[in-house]
């Protein structure tokens, strides 16, 4: 009864002074929009980054001539010197190598594709390795992957995205077709399922996947700016660590490195994207509570103000109440109330701001941003607890008033 009748007496204040409640509503509702807007985006990129970074797989290393990190003050030229993975280093693991289920090679180059009078221009062409499907997770919406023969004898085959479908077959079934790429003819065999964006750039939309042998004669497998990697997936119990430390010491045999020589390959996997980007939203996140928090503070300070010019406008009503038999619990509760209240309602009116600015934001961007469950959870909480915090102290004063002096205030 007492919270009830305390939120009344607040939700009428509120009413009573509608210009002196907007103005204190608006530090708030900006300060609460302000740091889940932030988080919110932060939430959406990290979870369309980490998408893209779990689709090329925990349990898979790539051999490369850079690093994916570099250490500090590490001598960048000495990569320089590097050789690039060859695809018979391949060969080589795979025959050896006991830890891995399966080794591939890849490289690939941005090339011009063709089908009649339709033409895509810097479409990613990548030649692959047969055993590349065993590591690389995609599904095919038509036709089938390439043989192990079609492999090894380099026929002209491809696999395309779905993005490169729609640009050349806007009306025509894809399969069987004849497209060119960069000049030379191949059949199209197959259409992998829409992938969507990917925020490192590796979506297989708008890619065409050709067999090794065949790729060969159209890029160049020297240049560095093919980057030829090879991939190595672990078997089922066999952690990362494990295959790398094989992978080491094979790679190093095949290149006959000296015991005490530096290697000259890196063996690069997801988690070293994972901690560069969670370093990356620490900092982000960071930063929306900064610029959030002083809108808040401002607002809180504004709620804070408020208060006490209410408490003192309405001293003689406060000391009728308690003439009366009202307890000072009771007109603690009532201006509490009336601050929490005017707190909640602007960080409502923020998330309500955050909601419909990501609604429209997302389709301007391209990328899956919502407001979660979570945010929403957080931006009352915070409404809350600022609406405590600046609204104690002068309920608090107000509850400590002596009735009699009260009466007698005008």
């Amino acid at each position: 009864m007492m919270l009830k009748e305390s939120l009344a007496f607040a939700w009428h204040s509120l009413l009573s002074n509608k210009l002196r409640s907007f103005l204190s509503l608006l530090g708030i509702t900006i300060g609460i929009f302000a740091i889940i807007l932030v988080f919110t985006i932060v939430d959406g990129l990290e979870s369309n980054i980490r998408g893209s970074i779990q689709s090329l797989g925990n349990d898979v290393v790539f051999v490369q001539k850079w690093p994916w990190s570099f250490g500090p003050d590490y001598p960048w030229w000495k990569y320089m010197n590097r050789p690039l993975p060859q695809y018979e280093e391949r060969d080589e693991l795979q025959r050896r190598c006991k830890t891995t289920v399966a080794i591939a090679y890849r490289f690939g180059a941005r090339k011009t594709v063709k089908y009649k009078s339709n033409s895509i221009q810097n479409a990613v062409m990548g030649g692959v390795s047969y055993e590349y499907y065993k590591i690389k997770n995609f599904d095919l919406a038509q036709g089938r992957y390439f043989t192990q023969n079609e492999t090894d004898a380099g026929y002209r085959v491809a696999l395309i995205g779905a993005k490169i479908a729609e640009g050349l077959f806007p009306n025509e079934d894809p399969l069987g077709k004849e497209i060119k790429i960069a000049g030379m003819k191949a059949t199209v065999i197959g259409v992998i399922k829409k992938e969507g964006e990917s925020m490192l750039g590796m979506s297989f939309d708008y890619q065409v996947v050709c067999p090794f042998n065949f790729a060969r004669y159209l890029l160049d497998m020297r240049s560095e700016n093919a980057d030829p990697t090879i991939y190595a997936k672990a078997r089922p119990g066999i952690s990362n660590s494990e295959m790398m430390d094989e992978l080491t010491g094979v790679l190093r045999g095949i290149r006959r490195l000296k015991p005490l020589s530096e290697p000259n390959f890196a063996l690069n996997e997801t988690s070293l994207l994972s901690q560069g980007f969670d370093v990356l939203f620490d900092i982000i996140g960071t930063a929306g509570w900064i610029i959030g928090g002083f809108s808040i503070l401002v607002g809180g300070f504004g709620i804070a103000n408020i208060m006490f010019v209410s408490v003192r406008e309405r001293t003689n009503l406060i000391g009728i109440q308690k003439s009366l038999g009202a307890k000072n619990m009771f007109i603690l509760f009532q201006f509490l109330s009336e601050s929490i209240l005017l707190s909640s309602i602007g960080g409502f009116f923020g998330l309500l701001l955050t909601f419909l600015i990501t609604q429209v934001g997302k389709d301007a961007i391209g990328m899956d941003i919502s407001l979660s469950s979570t945010n929403i959870i957080l931006g009352f909480t915070i409404s809350v607890l600022i609406g405590i915090i600046s609204g104690f102290i002068p309920a608090y004063s107000a509850s400590q008033l002596d009735p009699v002096e009260a009466i007698r205030t005008n």
